[in-house]
């Protein structure tokens, strides 16, 4: 038995990876047993970790600080790359309110956080951990630490106190975002039903996603005119698919001439189709993809082809005689002219004759195992840049010292960038979901392990015999406040829909265990796209914020 004491009690490599195992598998399992229905969710591998090291089962400190860093690299990194595509568009197109709303909780979340530290006698470094727990934030704590470990004249207790912040207040943090939903409707009175038909019409009312008509050719201006000589079409986002001329329905593609008495099939959003009724003609009685049904097919296909990277719409138009009516990114379906470039992961949908659609499909590839593979080059190239970005030093007028933005913020906003870009020649830097998914879990899980480990000898201690029942206390207020201000704004003034609510306040505490409470009341969309709508600007908001506390009141 000898070996097995030497292995539970060394520091060789054996000992570490035994102990970061044992961490993480008995913390993965602590996070999925049901505590009022509320589970602690990867959280628990900080729980586990700080069992662990109050019985002295831990792992040489180097050791550790390497592998909370590399963690809280590839998490980040994986982060940026989910959140990147979407992050512009959610602002400027999916709730430009909600979106204000959501950032006025971090915000006022974080003045009480200052407010606590400057008048509660609550040290700068507990405090951002409050502000991470009470939030249910793990990234904002981890970018906390990761700026605290670059200061100056700070010491390894110090650099504990964070994550003992964040282990007291993390419980009350999902209970407060459900309560202050259950708050919300029990004070207005909402039913949930009319909630729900509520959003159900105004979304059909607001609906902006591509669908097509058939118009009569009758403007007799419009006669004899090519598709590429009628600008309207282009600068309206809209797409001409079909054409029935003499009985026959045919791919339209730029030389397509128009008659009178001619049916055109158009693809672009609603507004925009019922303002080239007035251009063009009334609706056709015929429905020409029944008419071409025999010949002319839509299918569907995802760019995975190296090749067809970069390449324009307009170019596949003119060498493959198709159409291309919509393209899907992850965050966007939109309806493309001809300048488009087509990017790896896009889903085409295409019309054209079969002959057509076979020979655009060994193109664009089509191949789901492509699409699932993911390029590993592109990553470390990423990871690579960010660090070098994060290790930039640079200064701010008034503050003395050189401020890097770190081992949180490069990789992060690089990867915010990249993924925006999509291609780099041919290297994409798309990451499927599933892998996206496996990198950001194995990143965060040995963050928090680490955490655990490095915080445990104390907590218990600061729990019982220290402050930890008046930092519980504290972290209450910046978890709960803030909620419930917003809401009754939200509801009262703006008059916002109550599950849409209910997905901004679990979206702005980017906490999974409260969107599921929230889709459980209601089985609409409402919640899902609210919550997906602020995740990403309050994201970056919170690590940014945690941050800017310490750099400027510690």
């Amino acid at each position: 038995m000898d070996w097995f004491i030497k292995l539970l009690t060394g520091d060789s490599v054996a000992h570490t990876l035994l102990v970061i195992s044992l961490v993480i598998s008995f913390g993965l399992a602590i996070g999925e047993i049901p505590i009022f229905k509320i589970k602690l969710g990867i959280a628990g591998v900080l729980f586990s970790g700080l069992a662990f090291g109050h019985f002295g089962m831990s792992i040489d400190g180097h050791i550790l600080h390497f592998l909370r860093e590399f963690g809280l690299i590839l998490f980040v990194y994986a982060i940026g790359l989910q959140v990147g595509p979407g992050f512009v568009n959610s602002f400027l197109q999916n709730g430009i309110k909600l979106n204000l709303l959501a950032a006025s909780i971090v915000i006022l979340g974080a003045v009480i956080t200052i407010l606590l530290s400057h008048f509660g006698g609550i040290e700068i470094p507990v405090a951002v951990g409050l502000f991470s727990g009470a939030t249910t934030n793990t990234p904002s704590l981890a970018a906390a630490q990761e700026i605290l470990g670059s200061l100056p004249r700070i010491d390894d207790d110090t650099l504990k106190q964070p994550g003992l912040g964040y282990a007291v207040a993390y419980p009350f943090g999902i209970i407060g975002i459900i309560l202050s939903m259950l708050l919300t409707k029990l004070f207005f009175k909402v039913n949930i039903t009319s909630a729900e038909t509520s959003f159900t019409k105004s979304q059909k009312d607001n609906a902006n996603q591509p669908i097509w008509v058939d118009l009569k050719i009758e403007n007799t201006n419009l006669d004899g005119l090519t598709i590429d000589e009628i600008h309207f079409f282009e600068s309206m986002d809209v797409v001409a698919t079909r054409i029935l001329h003499d009985g026959e329905v045919k791919v339209v593609n730029n030389l397509t001439q128009l008659k009178l008495g001619d049916s055109i099939r158009l693809v672009g959003e609603k507004t925009k189709l019922d303002e080239l009724k007035v251009l063009i003609g009334h609706e056709s009685e015929f429905n020409l993809k029944d008419i071409s049904s025999n010949f002319l097919l839509s299918k569907c296909f995802v760019v995975t082809n190296k090749e067809a990277i970069g390449k324009t719409v307009g170019e596949l138009r003119t060498f493959y005689g198709v159409t291309i009516p919509r393209i899907k990114r992850p965050d966007v379906e939109l309806t493309p002219n001809g300048s488009v470039h087509i990017h790896f992961g896009d889903e085409l949908h295409v019309v054209g004759t079969e002959e057509s659609l076979n020979k655009i499909k060994l193109v664009l590839g089509n191949s789901l195992e492509k699409l699932n593979h993911p390029q590993i080059v592109p990553i470390f190239i990423g990871i690579t840049l960010g660090i070098v970005l994060g290790s930039w030093p640079f200064f701010i007028p008034g503050i003395p010292s050189a401020i890097k933005l770190g081992l949180a913020d490069g990789p992060l906003i690089v990867a915010i960038l990249l993924s925006r870009i999509g291609n780099w020649g041919t290297m994409t830097w798309h990451l499927p979901k599933s892998s996206n998914i496996i990198l950001k879990d194995i990143g965060i899980v040995l963050f928090l392990a680490c955490v655990g480990l490095h915080s445990g000898d104390q907590f218990v201690n600061t729990l019982v015999n220290g402050d930890g029942f008046y930092w519980m206390a504290c972290a209450m207020l910046i978890t709960f406040l803030p909620l419930v201000i917003v809401a009754f704004v939200a509801k009262g003034i703006y008059k916002i829909n109550y599950l849409s609510v209910c997905g901004l306040l679990a979206g702005s505490m980017t906490d999974p265990p409260a969107l599921a409470f929230a889709t459980g009341l209601s089985s609409s969309s409402a919640v899902s796209i609210a919550y997906a709508t602020v995740y990403p600007l309050v994201m970056i908001l919170r690590i940014i914020s945690a941050q800017l506390i310490i750099i400027f009141f510690i």
